[in-house]
């Protein structure tokens, strides 16, 4: 063999924003592409050979493979997406430099039309040297997968490790080249030791309070839930998810979704979310988004797309972002790691949930988006709480920044 959307509110994913085969997802109806990063000056700090090693930690024998998203259809291209499969390119050189040293073998370069939605089904077929490859026949036989993509492949490579013991991945969607100054080059052994304390208290947790500087408040039940921990640590062997992104750094749970009978959720509250330059409101009951409110023309379109499917109204992540060298881009990937709260809707069971593809009317529909918080952004965490099933209470974040270190 071989070695180797529907848009949710496009403006939230520029400011805010972002892993089965099956059917590919039909193209996405064309959005404006969100904008390109501002370019950092060059420096010499970022050793990718350095960053392969620390985090995949290959092992003699091991088969690599990278791969990417192509734009077609209406899925156009934009500067910051052809830059990524730049990076694809040389993160795929980058490992077959290492092949000699470690006794590695590197696949070629896989490439497959990009899905049109974040977390959404992959294609059944994707490319290797310009032959039709089935992501199942070259998945089984990988050790270590890195996914520089445009729209998010987490929750399938997920359901693909689930599969295959021998696989392990990195998802890596709209990663932009800044992140190799920032994020990409921050001490892992620190990042996976933050994580893991937050891990820990999360997993201890009953609930969780949340306090906006809007003045608003979200209560998230986390009963009957394990917490986890997104550390930068691919090694062979891991225990637990072998499905990272990167950069990496937070600690995350999804909310109890009343799966249970005779127990409701009791996730609840107001949450408030900049939409552009409006302030938009989501008032959650039992783990779902009853209701945007707001007059505005993005409270509609929020509205709007809620209706879509009753999926997406469901509250699928309370995630705590710990890597100290993100920033603030208005990318998700590197957004949700920064020092900070964030949370999600729709799809959950890659996470930890319930909800899964099965849940959604339409394969196009699937998705799962966060909405970040951190310190200096338009909305803030006054307050987070952690509650525990003693009766006790920790504040963990106050004005922003962690109690914890």
């Amino acid at each position: 063999m071989r070695c180797r959307a529907i848009t949710l509110l496009t403006s939230v994913a520029m400011l805010l924003v972002v892993a089965t085969c099956s059917t590919p997802a039909p193209p996405a109806t064309p959005t404006q592409p969100p904008p390109t990063p501002t370019s950092l000056p060059p420096t010499s700090s970022f050793d990718l050979g350095k960053l392969l090693i620390d985090v995949f930690d290959p092992q003699p024998g091991e088969k690599v493979l990278v791969m990417t998203d192509l734009p077609h259809g209406g899925l156009t291209d934009y500067q910051a997406w052809a830059e990524r499969r730049e990076m694809a390119e040389e993160w795929h050189s980058a490992f077959q430099g290492l092949e000699s040293k470690l006794g590695i073998s590197v696949c070629p370069l896989l490439t497959y039309p990009a899905t049109g939605a974040h977390n959404g089904p992959l294609p059944q077929e994707g490319e290797v040297d310009g032959q039709p490859v089935r992501f199942e026949e070259i998945l089984c036989d990988t050790n270590i997968v890195v996914a520089l993509t445009e729209y998010s492949a987490t929750a399938p490579l997920i359901e693909f490790t689930e599969r295959f013991s021998n696989l392990r991945a990195a998802s890596m969607p709209m990663v932009s080249r800044n992140m190799e100054e920032t994020a990409l080059s921050a001490d892992y052994a620190e990042v996976a030791r933050k994580a893991h304390i937050l891990e820990a208290r999360l997993d201890q947790a009953v609930g969780a309070r949340a306090v906006f500087s809007t003045g608003h408040e979200m209560y998230f039940d986390l009963r009957y839930r394990d917490a986890h921990a997104d550390d930068g640590q691919l090694y062979a062997g891991k225990e637990g998810a072998r499905v990272i992104n990167l950069p990496s750094g937070e600690a995350y749970i999804v909310p109890y979704e009343g799966e249970l009978e005779g127990q409701p959720s009791l996730t609840e509250g107001t949450i408030p979310v900049m939409i552009g330059d409006e302030l938009v409101l989501g008032r959650v009951q039992e783990n779902r988004i009853v209701e945007m409110i707001g007059d505005s023309p993005e409270a509609a379109e929020a509205r709007d797309h809620l209706a879509l499917d009753e999926a997406l109204r469901n509250v699928a992540e309370l995630g705590l972002g710990c890597n100290h060298k993100a920033v603030v881009t208005g990318n998700v990937l590197e957004d949700e790691k920064v020092m900070g709260m964030h949370w999600a809707f729709g799809r959950s069971d890659h996470l930890g949930g319930t909800i899964g593809p099965g849940d959604f009317s339409d394969p196009r529909l699937v998705e799962h988006r966060d909405w970040v918080y951190p310190k200096g952004g338009a909305i803030e965490i006054a307050s987070l709480v952690l509650e525990y099933e003693d009766g006790t209470s920790e504040e963990i974040i106050k004005d922003g920044q962690y109690t914890l270190f």
